[in-house]
């Protein structure tokens, strides 16, 4: 049962109009406060306000000549060079333009080489039959950074309007599965074994209707077989649209009903839209699924504005939770019952506002033990004008904002965060912590705002003791670089023992970061199988490691999706430091037994099968 802990909350009353006599306007942090509260607003809702004292700071593409050289963008040496996102026109008039963009990296095909699947987004004439719609890519990894886009002939186009993806061997047959959220109907691409996948979403009764987004598997009621979750956004009528900036001011136009950023006409949403509810499916034993939502008590009935989840491990009970980070609107934690329901905790457990007691507009979620207390931690982005947040699980399904003590929250407010992720870039044995930027109103350019449409990533090192520090960004390197960055996602492209980052770019082709960081430390990855008989799911979703070097004792994860509407690899890579050799390897199965594993040695990675140690050096 979760604790009620006491936190500090801060009156917003008071101070709100005591804030707005002093500014002597209508405007409520750069957005206009509206005159009837069903009325569409700009995106990102709530902010802290923080945004008055560093608005006249531009803090977006610089170079710091004295930084290291961490990460290089070689997308101009592959194939994905030729790879563009598109969503709507550059204007982006209408909210469902702007969030698509996932990305995964997986192994589809089982050669010991992951790969690389990047979402695409859509147009309203392609959405009406009037023009060929863009098309998602997958890229075969053929080694020594060679990608083949081998899109057509695995049959994922997806030529929907794409959002995000998220991978799971939902029935146990050894190969790795994709479920894409669209804009519109969702898919379930079946990995058939031979290169090729097969949509299936109908058939097994997955084919969600309307707008959904970062979804993720698990298995959540312990019977061996995955589970799928997904977040709904908003509920949009293509022939009943939202006011359309374009048209302010036009004769027959909509006048001064518009929404409004800072004054200007932007595009409306999410507030004074309707929310869409979330979606639970639970696999029977047959393979299909059945709606389970409202029985399980995570069907969302308050309709907000859902963008990323993850089933993980919050309160550590052998049963799988489930986040769901949403915009404009108080987060959730729904905690394991284990009867098939979940109570939401969001509130008691200090994670549906931050720790000014206020809602934020949330897009993104890492989740990793980021202070090697064997505890899983969470940081959520958020819109710009606002600091993206880090909780701290302090056990028992309790959570505490740290993110200013953690040296995260200045730094971030100018920065529209979207995809993020822990990940040990420097080997070093603490995980660190990457954001993907990038705005939603192109118009931030024409002024002088303090922020650009446009954003260079962030990277924090972790300083081991509860901090993180920005890494300067070396000039021609991928930190330095300027993206409208939406999905992240995080593996070992080369095998060099190295975690590489592959971002998905609205309207333009991707990122890849290669990893060039030096020096670094030695490494240990782990490829998971769990044991079907003992009612672990095979991909091992759910599981967890822990590796212990001298007094440090890590903790990684098997998750699916995260980040934003994007998926990680799922091998766990373990930075060791200077330790030559690993001193205990743990593994908690989804099934909940604990196995200890002999590893023989570091700078490599494993392939594990439950019961039986390592059967792959």
């Amino acid at each position: 049962m979760t604790k009620l802990k006491s936190r500090r909350v801060y009156p917003q009353g008071i101070g709100l109009l005591l804030f707005l006599s002093l500014l002597g306007s209508s405007t409520l942090f750069g957005q206009t406060v509206p005159k009837k509260p069903e009325s569409p607003q700009p995106m990102g809702g709530v902010s802290t306000g923080a945004a008055l004292t560093y608005t006249s700071k531009r803090t977006v593409g610089i170079a710091d000549p004295k930084a290291p050289m961490i990460f290089e963008d070689v997308v101009d040496k592959t194939a994905l060079q030729s790879f563009r996102h598109r969503a709507g026109t550059p204007d982006k008039n209408y909210i469902f333009e702007v969030p698509s963009g996932g990305v995964a990296i997986f192994d589809y095909d089982g050669d010991g080489r992951p790969d690389i699947y990047l979402v695409n987004g859509s147009t309203i004439p392609a959405m009406q039959g009037k023009e060929k719609a863009p098309s998602a890519a997958l890229y075969h990894n053929l080694g020594d950074w060679k990608f083949e886009d081998v899109t057509d002939k695995a049959g994922v186009a997806n030529e929907r309007w794409g959002m995000g993806v998220a991978v799971g061997d939902y029935d146990n047959d050894g190969r790795p599965d994709m479920y894409v959220t669209n804009f519109g109907v969702s898919r379930l691409y079946h990995n058939n074994g031979d290169g090729t996948f097969t949509d299936v979403a109908e058939k097994l009764g997955v084919a969600r209707k309307g707008w959904s987004t970062g979804a993720s598997w698990g298995d959540y009621d312990g019977d061996g077989r995955l589970d799928l979750f997904v977040p709904g956004y908003a509920e949009i009528d293509l022939n009943d649209l939202p006011p359309n900036p374009s048209e302010a001011g036009k004769p027959g136009g909509v006048g001064q009903n518009f929404c409004q950023f800072r004054g200007v006409p932007v595009m409306c949403g999410p507030r004074g839209l309707v929310g869409e509810g979330d979606k639970l499916y639970h696999q029977k034993a047959d393979g299909t699924f059945e709606d389970v939502s409202v029985k399980a008590g995570v069907n969302d009935p308050q309709k907000y504005y859902g963008f990323s989840s993850a089933f993980v491990h919050a309160n550590d009970d052998n049963l799988l939770d489930l986040i769901v980070v949403n915009d404009s609107t108080p987060k959730q934690l729904y905690i394991n019952k284990g009867d098939g329901t979940f109570e939401e905790t969001g509130y008691p457990s200090g994670v549906a506002l931050n720790e000014n007691g206020r809602e934020q507009a949330g897009m993104g979620l890492a989740v990793g033990d980021y202070d090697n207390d064997s505890r899983l931690d969470f940081h959520i982005t958020n819109f710009s004008d606002d600091s993206n947040v880090l909780y701290h699980n302090d056990g028992d399904g309790n959570f505490t904002d740290v993110t200013f003590q953690a040296g995260l929250g200045e730094v971030t407010i100018p920065f529209l965060g979207w995809g993020t992720s822990f990940l040990d870039y420097d080997n070093d044995g603490w995980i660190d912590l990457i954001v993907a930027n990038g705005h939603v109103y192109p118009t931030v350019d024409d002024h002088q705002w303090g922020t650009s449409y446009a954003q260079q990533l962030l990277l924090f090192r972790n300083l081991r003791n509860g901090k993180f520090a920005r890494i300067g960004a070396a000039p021609g390197s991928g930190l330095a670089q300027a993206w409208c960055a939406r999905g992240l996602a995080v593996g070992d492209l080369d095998g060099d023992g190295r975690l590489d980052v592959v971002i998905n770019n609205a309207d333009s082709k991707p990122a890849i970061l290669r990893n060039v960081s030096t020096p670094t430390g030695h490494w240990l990855g782990l490829n998971l199988v769990g044991d079907v008989a003992k009612k672990s799911p095979r991909g091992a979703i759910g599981a967890i490691a822990y590796v212990t070097t001298g007094k440090i004792r890590q903790r990684q994860d098997v998750i699916s999706g995260a980040s934003y509407s994007s998926q990680n690899d799922m091998t766990l890579h373990f930075g060791l430091g200077d330790s030559t050799r690993i001193d205990k390897l743990e593994i908690k199965w989804p099934d909940g037994s604990l196995e200890v594993v002999t590893v023989p040695g570091v700078d490599r990675q494993l392939t594990i099968v439950e019961g039986k140690g390592v059967v792959k050096p």
